[in-house]
């Protein structure tokens, strides 16, 4: 058990690390950047169960015959070890248990630094920056501690490249070149400011190097070095001539709050990216989006860009729902001549006027939702309850439901 629960334990931290490398083959295969955040997430939940498992496995006997509840096992002669490649590992072994037991206490720390999202978003991000740290210690400790007979198994090699990708991916981190091929230099062009949303809208101009985007997907952005990058979904399209990306940001947190006052144009950005597959190819006749809050920002990207676009055959019928609690009708009028360019059906609804949106509601305006595919990005619970609402009529949700799983915790 030792053994097991120590392997699996070591290979999920060791995919959850090479995940944190953004890297671009898995991306489409996972369903976006946000489906990958997602998995690390839970890779470290599971290995952070697993070591508990791993450390009682240990510890519990110990204290059972420390109170007598437990005979201490009679132990023969060990047998003699004349690999010299055994040898050397078990001259390590005593580095290797107590480093280990070390760096299981650090892990537990900083994975609930990680899961506890009341601790301040800054103090997360910065604890993190020592996650690699306490990998490599571990990755030390089950090289050290791991069966010899088991590296010559189908086994070995498997955990040894899981182990190899997860300590370079570490070092990455830890020199602070993740995503590094993806950045590009750019300064704040213009800046709007929604006070009745709390939202500031920010136009970069990009230097030599972004690739493009399509609508929907986000960027990473970096205003301060010592804040570090903050993920923003883009909210314009793409223009090779004009070489420029837009963010909106709203005021949920202690990053956002504030930003109005902490950025002028002229200011330089690092911009990251594009990620995400929240770009609405699905070739179904008839969309339903619904953009709630600041949830917005992706449609508002994909209503320009088909504004901007000739009409083409094919082009699906798309309703809009937008649902918001706040109101700055300069945005609103802004969104709807958006809307109205793109030739969308645009249905707004403010929540002290209009009432909640429920998918009731939006099948009542949709008659033909059946054929329609759902395309969702707002707040984790609404979207949640929305999903399940349309499942229970009958939906192919794996097929017809698309929505963003954004979070960094």
């Amino acid at each position: 058990m030792m053994q097991f629960s120590g392997v699996l334990a070591i290979a999920a931290m060791s995919v959850a690390m090479i995940l944190s490398l953004r890297p671009r083959w898995p991306e489409i295969r996972l369903g976006g950047l946000d489906k990958m955040y997602r998995l690390h997430k839970w890779l470290g939940i599971g290995a952070l169960g697993l070591a508990v498992l791993h450390w009682l496995w240990s510890e519990v006997p110990k204290w059972a015959v420390g109170l007598g509840l437990l005979g201490r096992p009679e132990r023969g002669a060990r047998p003699e070890i004349t690999d010299p490649i055994q040898q050397f590992l078990l001259g390590f072994r005593g580095a290797a248990e107590g480093l280990g037991q070390w760096a299981f206490y650090g892990m537990v720390i900083l994975l609930l630094i990680a899961l506890i999202k009341l601790i301040p978003y800054h103090i997360f991000r910065y604890s993190h920056r020592l996650m690699p740290i306490a990998y490599l210690v571990l990755v030390f400790h089950a090289v050290i501690l791991l069966d010899y007979g088991m590296w010559i198994t189908p086994l070995g090699p498997v955990l040894a490249a899981l182990m190899i990708g997860g300590s370079y991916s570490a070092l990455v981190s830890l020199f602070g070149r993740i995503g590094v091929g993806r950045r590009v230099a750019g300064e704040i062009a213009e800046m709007r400011h929604y006070p009745g949303v709390h939202s500031l809208e920010m136009v970069v101009k990009l230097g030599p190097g972004w690739a493009g985007h399509e609508a929907g997907q986000f960027a990473f952005a970096t205003t301060n070095p010592f804040e570090g990058a903050h993920p923003y979904t883009i909210a314009s399209a793409w223009n090779p001539s004009d070489p420029k990306v837009t963010f909106i940001s709203k005021e949920l947190g202690d990053h956002t709050t504030g930003l109005v006052d902490r950025l002028k144009v002229g200011q330089k950005v690092t911009v990251e990216g594009p990620y995400g597959c929240f770009t609405f190819d699905d070739g179904l006749p008839h969309q339903i989006w619904v953009g709630a809050g600041i949830g917005i920002t992706p449609f508002v990207a994909r209503l320009k860009q088909m504004a901007s676009l000739q009409p083409k055959g094919g082009r699906p019928e798309i309703d809009l729902f937008h649902t918001t609690r706040e109101v700055d009708e300069r945005a609103l009028e802004r969104l709807a001549g958006d809307a109205r360019a793109a030739n969308v059906r645009l249905h707004l609804l403010i929540d002290a006027r209009h009432g909640t949106l429920t998918g009731e509601r939006i099948r009542e305006t949709v008659p033909g939702w059946r054929e329609a595919s759902v395309w969702f990005c707002g707040p984790s619970r609404f979207g949640t309850a929305l999903q399940a609402d349309f499942a229970a009529h009958g939906m192919p949700i794996e097929d017809r439901f698309h929505r963003e799983l954004f979070e960094l915790r």
